[in-house]
Parts: C-alpha cells; sequence; structure tokens
C-alpha cells in the first residue's frame, strides 16, 4: 500500500475510534433507553393479555409465539448477527456494491428461509394430530405466517445497529409491534369478542409485517442519502459461511432463554406454563441489560480488533461488563422485592411463580457477571468455538430440564436453565482467556488499572 494513503487509512481509523467511544457510550444510552420502555411496555402487554385471554389461552399464545421467536432467528441464518462485522468494514473501504449486495442478499434470505421454515413447522403440526393436543393446531399455523416477516424484520434491525441508528433498530421491535398487537386486540374486546390464543396470533402476524414494512422504508430512505443506486457484488457463501456459526452462538442462546418454556408445555398445560412464562417475562425487564449493551458493543467490539487495539479492546469489554452487570444487579434487586406485586398483575394463582422468579434471576446476575463476551468472541473470528460452547450448553440445559422437570416440576425447569447458564459462562470465561487473553468478570475489574499504566 502506497505510505501516504496507509498514513490516512489509519488516521481514519484512529478518528473512527475516537469518535466510537463516544458513540458506543450514546448508543448504549439509547439502546438502554429503549429497551427500558420496551421492556414496560413488552410487560404490560403481557399483564393485559393474560387478564383479557385468561391462563388458559394466554399460556397457549405463549408457548406457540416463543416458538415463533426461536425459529425466527434462525431464519435469520445468522445474518442478523454478522451485519456488524460486515458492513462497518465495507464502509471503511468503500465497497458500495458489497454493502448494497449484502443488504439484498441478507434481507431476501431471511424471508424465503422464513417462509420455508413456516411451511415445514406447518406440515409437522397438521400430521402430528396424535401426538399435539388439538386445540395447538390454529394457534401454530396462525403464529408459523409471521416467521417471514419476523426474520426479515430482524435483519433489519442488524443494518440499523451498523449504522448506530439505534432508535430505527429498537422501536419497531420493542415498541410499534407490541403497541400494534395491543390495539388489535383491543379491536375484538370493543367488539365484545372473546380472544382466543389463534385470534392473537393472527393480530400478531399483522402486526408484525407492518413493522416490517415500515423499516424497510425508513432504512432505505436513511441509506439513500449515502449509499447510491447501483450493482450489487453478492458473496453470498462466503456471508453465509462466517454467519452460520454466529446463527448458532445466537440460536442456542435464544434457544437457552426459551427451551425451559418449550420443555414445560411437553410435561404441563398451558395453565401452569403460563405461570412460568409470567415469572420469565417479568424477569425480561433484568434480561433486557444485556441485550441492550450486547446491541450496542458488538460492532464496536469489531472496530477495535480491526484496528489491532488489543490494550483499547480489553478496557471497553470491561467497561461493558460493569455497564451490564451493574444494571442487571440494580433491577434484580428491586424484581426480587416485589416479585408477588409483579406477578400478581397478571391474575389469581400466578403469585405461585416468586420461586420460579428468584431462581432464574440467579441465572441472569450469572450471566451479566461477564458482560456481552459472546459478541466479543464472535467479532474476534471465534464465533465457532462460540457456537460450539452454545451447543454443549444447550445439551446441558435439555438434559437438566428432562431431569428435573420431570421430578420437580416448574421449579426443576427454573434451576435447569440456571445450571446451564453457570455452565456456559465458565465455558465462555475460559475460552475469551486463553484465545484472547480477555478477562471480562466483573470482579477482576480495576479502574485504577489504567491510569496507573498511564
Amino acid at each position: 500500500m502506497n505510505p501516504m494513503l496507509q498514513r490516512l487509512q489509519i488516521s481514519r481509523i484512529q478518528s473512527l475510534l475516537a469518535a466510537g467511544k463516544n458513540g458506543a457510550s450514546r448508543m448504549a444510552f439509547e439502546t438502554f433507553a429503549v429497551r427500558i420502555l420496551g421492556a414496560g411496555l413488552a410487560y404490560v402487554s403481557q399483564i393485559l393479555l393474560a387478564r383479557w385471554m385468561g391462563p388458559h389461552e394466554y399460556g397457549l399464545y405463549s408457548i406457540v409465539w416463543t416458538w415463533v421467536i426461536v425459529l425466527g432467528l434462525f431464519a435469520c441464518l445468522g445474518f442478523s448477527s454478522s451485519t456488524p462485522r460486515f458492513l462497518p468494514q465495507y464502509w471503511q473501504t468503500n465497497d458500495f456494491g458489497l454493502i448494497r449486495g449484502f443488504m439484498y442478499a441478507s434481507r431476501l434470505s431471511a424471508f424465503i428461509a422464513g417462509c420455508i421454515i413456516a411451511a415445514i413447522g406447518s406440515a409437522i403440526v397438521l400430521s402430528c394430530n396424535d401426538l399435539i393436543e388439538p386445540y395447538y393446531t390454529g394457534p401454530f399455523l396462525a403464529a408459523f405466517c409471521a416467521l417471514p416477516f419476523f426474520a426479515f424484520a430482524t435483519v433489519q434491525d442488524g443494518i440499523a445497529r451498523s449504522h448506530d441508528w439505534s432508535s430505527l433498530a429498537m422501536l419497531p421491535t420493542y415498541i410499534w409491534r407490541p403497541l400494534l398487537i395491543l390495539i388489535g386486540i383491543l379491536v375484538f374486546l370493543l367488539q365484545g369478542v372473546q380472544v382466543t390464543a389463534t385470534m392473537a396470533a393472527i393480530v400478531a402476524v399483522i402486526a408484525t409485517a407492518c413493522v416490517a414494512l415500515y423499516q424497510y422504508v425508513a432504512l432505505s430512505r436513511r441509506l439513500r442519502t449515502n449509499l447510491d443506486s447501483g450493482p450489487r457484488e453478492i458473496r453470498w457463501k462466503y456471508w453465509v459461511l462466517i454467519s452460520l456459526p454466529m446463527l448458532l452462538v445466537e440460536g442456542f442462546l435464544q434457544l437457552l432463554t426459551s427451551a425451559d418454556v418449550i420443555m414445560v408445555s411437553f410435561w404441563h398445560p398451558p395453565e401452569e406454563v403460563a405461570i412460568y412464562f409470567a415469572a420469565s417475562k417479568t424477569l425480561a425487564i433484568a434480561h433486557f441489560v444485556y441485550f441492550a449493551v450486547r446491541a450496542a458493543a458488538a460492532h464496536r467490539f469489531a472496530t477495535f480488533i480491526q484496528s489491532d487495539d488489543h490494550d483499547g479492546l480489553q478496557a471497553f469489554a470491561r467497561q461493558a461488563t460493569l455497564w451490564t452487570f451493574g444494571g442487571t444487579l440494580c433491577v434484580g434487586v428491586v424484581l426480587a422485592l416485589a416479585a408477588p406485586l409483579f406477578l400478581a398483575l397478571f391474575g389469581e394463582g400466578f403469585s405461585s411463580g416468586r420461586p420460579i422468579l428468584i431462581v432464574l434471576l440467579l441465572g441472569i446476575l450469572i450471566r451479566a457477571s461477564i458482560g456481552p463476551l459472546d459478541a466479543l468472541l464472535n467479532m474476534s473470528g471465534l464465533e465457532k468455538t462460540c457456537a460450539a460452547i452454545y451447543a454443549a450448553t444447550f445439551a446441558v440445559n435439555v438434559a437438566l430440564n428432562f431431569v428435573l422437570v420431570v421430578s420437580f416440576g416448574l421449579i426443576g425447569a427454573a434451576w435447569a436453565t440456571t445450571l446451564a447458564i453457570c455452565f456456559e459462562v465458565a465455558a465462555l470465561s475460559f475460552a475469551a482467556h486463553s484465545r484472547l487473553g480477555i478477562q471480562t468478570f466483573f470482579l477482576f475489574h480495576n479502574p485504577f488499572r489504567r491510569a496507573s499504566k498511564d
């Protein structure tokens, strides 16, 4: 490379890093604020749904929508996670053809994959009448129609995050969609119609499609200011090979947070699943801290790695851990103390889920103690290692659920999830320390360390 061009490139990277520190804080704050509002809205919506639909129908809706979230994430093929890795790189090198190609291929692939998974899922439900209770058929068939739009929107979330457009990434998913679902169901209630799980699933499909379309239009308008129309350069095979291990990480992480609800439904009726789901949804208020920091930090990890700034990466990783653990601990204490009040909002009998909430909260705090370490491994090119860890953790979780749910019921599922998280945290910490030389466990953080070196 020409020495002058090399100096210009280094200068540009340094300026990006300098701006990135402020940008990361700003994006983390915006993401955190939206997730607070979104978590509150989601919680209120779950309370209203439980009261409007009753425990049985609410339990059914909870189960089928949990499946949509899990399968919709797999339908993304990992592109929702790889966008913070590819797009900043292509923007830095002005590879506009690759930018156009990646955004086109990623969204189209996710939509098609969502259609295929929806068709397969529907065929399985229709062909397994002897294994599945009849009351599951309608809600599942309706909810599966959301998969293409859900996957399409999830990839667009990643595209918006990679451009630091946190509002465009978060608001449609965490604000507009639950609002539309509530409004749609409220319309039925005002007409005197008893809302069933199938009806709620249909409303959720319409809301998901509308939000995905809005986000696509808004994203296209913003990109048009810096990206003219032109030829697309598509490296689909290369992108998929990088994205699939990230998909496994994201997929197994989602399975870890959803496997307990799914497996509880194998042995318990929808009414009891509703109690477990209410406890886990209450904890989402604490868990959102981890996901907010993770979303804001992922592409910043990539920037430090591309510039080979190990000290900056270590400092930023520890800062992200403090954001994660500190926020989770504060929210968790409030939830633990006020758990009976929060759960009682769902209706009669839901307060019995407090022990479940306490056990699950312990697992969330353990995960928060190392920060968004999985995002760091992904951005460091260790996505296969991370995927293997989550595959092993998922296997541990499933095995524990089989043993503990059968023996101890709902509380057994909570302990299975928490113990699996302990395994996950230990494995991620070992991988980061041995492969990258980075330690993020919050107790090892020394705020004066860098000052003493200077």
